[in-house]
C-alpha cells in the first residue's frame, strides 16, 4: 500500500492500485483488515505522518538538518515524494499497533482518567511530553482515548433518545389545557353541541360522488391542523368530507371545537368509537390483544429503563425501541383502521390520514388512482435519498430470526408507509385482512410479543402482504419527526409532509424550521388557543 503526501503533509492520498475493494482486502502480515480496523488504520497514518515527531517509523527520512517546525519537515518529507519516490510503512510497525488495536480484553476497562486524552490536542500534547516515541506508546493512548470518547458519545446518545421519549409520551400542559376548556364549553354551551354534520348534510356521509376522509385522534389540536390544511388545499372543498373518529373521553372537546370552528363548506363529521354499534356490542380482537399486550409488556419487558440499560444493541436501534414503547402504539386509536370497512359499510374508497401530517395540495386525486385490485395504496418506504428513512425493508419490522415470519415473508421485500393511505373499501370486503391481522396479533402474543417490533405498522405489514397497490412518493413524505436534513424545497414540494417520530410538531422538541409547516394552520388569535398559551 502507498500514500501520496502533498507539502507540508496537509493532504494525504491513498493509492490502492487496483481500486477501493481491493485495498480494503489489503493483509497485515496473516490479518485481514475488518472496515473498523480500517478506520484505525487511517487514523494513525494521518496522525503518523502529520506529527514528524514519529518519523521512526517510515523508511529513509534524512533527517540531518534540523528542522524547529512542522512545515519545515513537511517540506523535506515531501520534496522526496514529489521526485517520485514512495513512502511505504515499516510492516513491522503496524504489526505492532494492529495488535493493540485488536486486543479487547482492557476495552471494558477503560474509564476517565487523567492518563487518558480527553481531545486531539491533549492527545498531541501528550506525545509530545512523552520520552517514549515508539508506535506502541502510540497506539495505546490513542485507543484509549478513542474508547473512551466512544463509550461517551454513546451514552450521550441513548440519554439523548431517552429524554426525547419522555418529552413525546407526556402530553403537554397546553394541549391538556385545551382539551379541559372545551370540555367546559361543551358543557354550558349549546352552539358548541351541534350535531356534526348538521342534518341536512348527513346524506353525504354516505354518498360516494364526495371525496371521503378518515381521521383517527384524540388530539385536538393536531386533528384541527389536518382539517384546516386539507381543506384549505382542496380545489374543491365543497366535495370534501372529513370523517373524524375519536374516544369516549375526547369526543366532548372534539365536538364543541369544530362546533365553534366549522370548515364551510366541507363537511366534518365528529364520532366516537362507542357511538359504533359493532364496536359497542361485539366482541373487538384488538382490545383483547391490546389489554393481553400491556400485561405481557409489563411483565417481560421491563419499560424503557430495561431498554436503556441494554449495553450490547447500538444506539439507533434502543432509539427504535423506546419510539414503539410510545403510548400511541398501544392506542386503540392507532388500530382503528383495520375496521375502516365495518365502520363505513357504504363507502367505496376512502383516504386515512394520520394526526400528525399536513396536507399541502389538493387531495383529490389519489381518488383516481388506478388500484388494479389492490386494497391499499401507499407510498414505499425503501427508495429515496434519505437513508434514515427511506432505507426500511421487511427486516426492519419483523424479527426473521422467528421461523414462524422466516417461513412467510421475504426479509429484503420493501415496506410501505403508514400515515396516508387509499384505502379501496370494495377490494376489502372481498380478503380476510383484518382477520388475518388478528390471527397475527394472537401470534404475537402466544410468541412473548417477539415476531416484530412494537407498533402497529409490522402487523399492518403482515395483514397487507399482497394488496399494496405503489403510488407516487410524492404524495406522503415521511420522517420530519426523526431528522432535519430534508432540504425545504424537497419538503414544500411534497403533497403531505409527515411528522412521523418523536418531535412531533406540538412539541418543544419539534425541529424549529419544520414545525413552522404546521403552525400555519394554527390560529394563535382564538381565544381557546390564546387562553391555553399556546404559543407559535
Amino acid at each position: 500500500m502507498q500514500l501520496h503526501i502533498s507539502p507540508s503533509l496537509r493532504h494525504v492520498t491513498l493509492l490502492p492500485g487496483k481500486g477501493v475493494r481491493e485495498f480494503i482486502k489489503v493483509k497485515v502480515g496473516s490479518r485481514r483488515l475488518s472496515y473498523k480496523m480500517l478506520f484505525y488504520s487511517l487514523l494513525l497514518f494521518i496522525f503518523l505522518l502529520r506529527f514528524i515527531y514519529v518519523l521512526s517509523t517510515v523508511d529513509t527520512i534524512d533527517d540531518e538538518t534540523k528542522c524547529s517546525n512542522i512545515g519545515c519537515k513537511g517540506e523535506k518529507l515531501a520534496s522526496g515524494v514529489l521526485r517520485g519516490r514512495s513512502l511505504r510503512l515499516n510492516p513491522a510497525v503496524p504489526e505492532v499497533i494492529y495488535e493493540i488495536l485488536e486486543d479487547r480484553s482492557s476495552e471494558d476497562e477503560i474509564v476517565g482518567g487523567p492518563d487518558i486524552p480527553q481531545t486531539l490536542e491533549e492527545f498531541v500534547n501528550s506525545m509530545k511530553g512523552s520520552k517514549r516515541l515508539d508506535a506502541k506508546t502510540f497506539a495505546i493512548k490513542l485507543k484509549s482515548m478513542v474508547t473512551l470518547l466512544e463509550k461517551r458519545t454513546r451514552t450521550a446518545k441513548i440519554q439523548e433518545y431517552l429524554y426525547r421519549h419522555v418529552a413525546s409520551s407526556s402530553i403537554p400542559k397546553q394541549l391538556h389545557c385545551l382539551s379541559l376548556r372545551l370540555a367546559h364549553e361543551h358543557a354550558t354551551n349549546a352552539n358548541s353541541r351541534l350535531q356534526l354534520p348538521l342534518p341536512e348534510l348527513v346524506p353525504t356521509l354516505v354518498n360516494n360522488s364526495y371525496f371521503h376522509f378518515v381521521l383517527a385522534s384524540d388530539n385536538i389540536l393536531a386533528a384541527s391542523v389536518v382539517a384546516t390544511s386539507l381543506v384549505y388545499n382542496s380545489l374543491r372543498p365543497e366535495t370534501v368530507v372529513l370523517h373524524i373518529i375519536t374516544d369516549r373521553k375526547t369526543f366532548a372537546p372534539m365536538q364543541a371545537w369544530f362546533s365553534l370552528h366549522p370548515l364551510s363548506p366541507a363537511v366534518i363529521e365528529v364520532k366516537a368509537l362507542h357511538h359504533f354499534d359493532w364496536f359497542a356490542k361485539g366482541k373487538v380482537p384488538v382490545l383483547e390483544a391490546m389489554e393481553k399486550d400491556q400485561k405481557i409488556r409489563a411483565q417481560f419487558r421491563g419499560g424503557s429503563s430495561a431498554i436503556v440499560a441494554n449495553n450490547t444493541e447500538k444506539p439507533y436501534v434502543i432509539a427504535a425501541k423506546l419510539q414503539a414503547m410510545s403510548p400511541k402504539y398501544n392506542s386503540v386509536m392507532n388500530h382503528v383502521r383495520i375496521y375502516l370497512p365495518q365502520m363505513f359499510p357504504s363507502l367505496n374508497k376512502v383516504v386515512f390520514l394520520d394526526d400528525d401530517l399536513v396536507v399541502q395540495s389538493d387531495l383529490s386525486p389519489l381518488f383516481e388512482i388506478e388500484m388494479n385490485g389492490k386494497v391499499n395504496g401507499a407510498v414505499e418506504t425503501c427508495h429515496g435519498g434519505d437513508k434514515f428513512v427511506m432505507s426500511k425493508r421487511f427486516k426492519s419490522y419483523l424479527n426473521f430470526s422467528h421461523p414462524l415470519i422466516s417461513k412467510n415473508f421475504d426479509a429484503n421485500e420493501c415496506a410501505w408507509a403508514y400515515g396516508m393511505n387509499i384505502f379501496d373499501l370494495e377490494a376489502w370486503r372481498k380478503t380476510n385482512i383484518s382477520e388475518n391481522y388478528h390471527y397475527w396479533l394472537e401470534e404475537n402474543l402466544k410468541s412473548d410479543l417477539s415476531l416484530w417490533q412494537l407498533g402497529t405498522l409490522p402487523p399492518g405489514l403482515i395483514a397487507f402482504h399482497g394488496h399494496v397497490q405503489v403510488i407516487d412518493p410524492f404524495w406522503h413524505m415521511l420522517g420530519l419527526g426523526y431528522q432535519e436534513n430534508s432540504t425545504m424545497a424537497d419538503v414544500e414540494r411534497a403533497a403531505v409532509v409527515h411528522f412521523n417520530g418523536r418531535a412531533k410538531p406540538w412539541l418543544d422538541i419539534a425541529f424549529p424550521q419544520l414545525r413552522k409547516l404546521w403552525t400555519k394552520y394554527v390560529d394563535f388569535s382564538d381565544k381557546f388557543i390564546k387562553s391555553c398559551h399556546i404559543r407559535p
